[in-house]
């Protein structure tokens, strides 16, 4: 269930901690064969994180479900994730949010029919100086307008 060049880069995690201390990479360790689930996390493949590091299945479970940037259903390619906390609310997040949402045809939670895109909203992503904003894989859009929300959106492959 978790193939060799997983296991591989999750040892390069394991060897940060002390010895024994090998659950400490669960996070990483979810992030990496989640990227190897079409993205997403099953209940198999969260025990079988815990069994590789060798810790209760309800531990990584509980760090599966706490936080949000692990997958438990079917996403699009891009997930935007956009922020849905104070700063981002009071800067006008909601209704950035469901111009989005009629944007792609999709409600919060659901993937476009073409399978590219997903909305979820987020709590706090640490960029409250840039609100609103949302963040697609590793990049932060800040200040976002429903402007830039078209240029951004149009570009995704």
């Amino acid at each position: 269930m978790i193939s060799k060049q997983a296991k591989e880069h999750i040892d390069i995690w394991v060897a940060k901690y002390p010895a024994g201390c090998q659950s400490s990479a669960v996070m990483e360790a979810l992030k990496i064969v989640q990227a190897e689930n079409e993205n997403r996390l099953s209940a198999d493949v969260i025990q079988a994180v815990a069994d590789y590091l060798e810790m209760p299945g309800i531990a990584a479970q509980e760090v599966a479900t706490f936080y949000e940037n692990y997958n438990h259903k079917p996403v699009g390619k891009h997930t935007i994730r956009f922020c849905h906390n104070i700063s981002c609310m009071l800067n006008g997040a909601d209704d950035l949010i469901a111009y989005l949402e009629e944007k792609l045809g999709v409600k919060t939670g659901q993937v476009t029919e073409n399978g590219l895109v997903n909305v979820k909203k987020v709590e706090c992503l640490g960029a409250c100086v840039g609100a609103p904003m949302f963040q697609i894989g590793d990049q932060y859009y800040e200040n976002l307008t429903q402007q830039k929300i078209d240029e951004i959106v149009d570009n995704l492959k």
